[in-house]
């Protein structure tokens, strides 16, 4: 991939919604070619979405987030890629990872509440026959996601006091 991809990619991700007249501003590029280069992406599916990072501790609308570490028996010829596939095929699941360790992926799922999360480890997850064992954790509160901090703190003011 060349330079000006790369240096158009690292920009998207922090701005996706940057016209490519600024890109090509910015990185001292035609219009054109920016624009080209970022259709082909797309078409290559190096950009797969634009999205927004939201902050959901700041709306109503409750939700949670577990992490959720899956044990499994890799299956003969596919290894981990058809439970991998099981698994992201479930609305909930929001992301899976192959992971190195202790447990062999790691899920990420998004529920209503606690119950709802519980019902999808106990009866879609734990169910499937490759997986062995399941540890879930609840996110409580997210300081930071891809690179942007949620809560700026405040100094408190006060002057550091040592004996």
């Amino acid at each position: 991939m060349n330079q000006l991809k790369l240096s158009i990619l690292d920009l998207l991700k922090e701005d996706a919604r940057l016209q490519p007249s600024t890109i090509a501003t910015m990185l001292g590029a035609e219009e054109q070619e920016v624009s080209a280069a970022i259709s082909e992406m797309e078409q290559d599916h190096v950009i797969v979405k634009y999205a927004t990072v939201v902050n959901w501790s700041k709306v109503d609308d409750e939700k949670v987030t577990a992490l959720i570490e899956v044990e499994c028996t890799p299956e003969r010829g596919r290894g981990f890629e058809s439970i991998a596939e099981r698994i992201y095929l479930y609305p909930e699941v929001k992301s899976v990872y192959l992971m190195s360790g202790a447990y062999d992926l790691c899920v990420e799922i998004e529920g209503k509440n606690l119950k709802e999360v519980a019902s999808f480890v106990s009866n879609k997850l734990s169910t499937i026959d490759s997986v062995i064992s399941t540890k879930t954790f609840f996110i409580l509160k997210k300081y930071k996601q891809d690179g942007i901090i949620f809560e700026e703190f405040e100094d408190d003011g006060r002057l550091l006091v040592s004996p």
